[in-house]
């Protein structure tokens, strides 16, 4: 049986990542004088609906990452084994998919444009990332059962039908 990281790593991985991504930088560049982005009732409802969703997403990630992956979040502590269950049967990277959805919650709660500028980078970086660090090594990891998995599941946006292949 394959043995996971522990959980003192998986919380230090949380941490050093999407904390940083979610927490310190947004509370670093955020100005209150910002006015691009509406500060209404219906924007913030909507943002706070999308910070939770992103905030129930990321964390069944990592617990898929932990209990299937028996790996962490972090690339430094990969996965073990590929994870294909959950919604990673919708999408490839929901993971960031629920930190996306944190970072644009915050901007619309405290209509902050350097927040949704943020999210916006975050994405740009997360795809080039993807594109040739991480997908690469994923398939010299898992082999034709990722290329399988990579054929048919998009990257970012969910499909309707989940992946029903090994």
């Amino acid at each position: 049986m394959i043995q996971g990281p522990s959980l003192i790593k998986h919380l230090r991985d949380i941490l050093i990542l999407p904390f940083t991504v979610t927490v310190i930088v947004p509370y670093c560049i955020y100005t209150p004088d910002q006015h691009i982005l509406p500060d209404h009732p219906l924007s913030k409802g909507i943002g706070v609906l999308l910070l939770l969703s992103g905030v129930t997403l990321f964390g069944y990630t990592v617990y898929l990452f932990r209990t299937f992956g028996k790996g962490t979040l972090a690339p430094w502590t990969p996965t073990q084994q590929l994870v294909i269950t959950g919604p990673y049967k919708y999408c490839r990277n929901p993971m960031i998919t629920g930190v996306l959805s944190i970072l644009i919650g915050e901007a619309l709660i405290f209509h902050s444009s350097s927040i949704a500028l943020w999210a916006c980078a975050f994405l740009v970086i997360n795809t080039c990332y993807f594109i040739f660090k991480e997908e690469p090594d994923l398939y010299r990891r898992f082999g034709e059962p990722y290329k399988r998995y990579k054929a048919h599941v998009p990257r970012w946006i969910p499909k309707v039908q989940p992946y029903r292949g090994n």
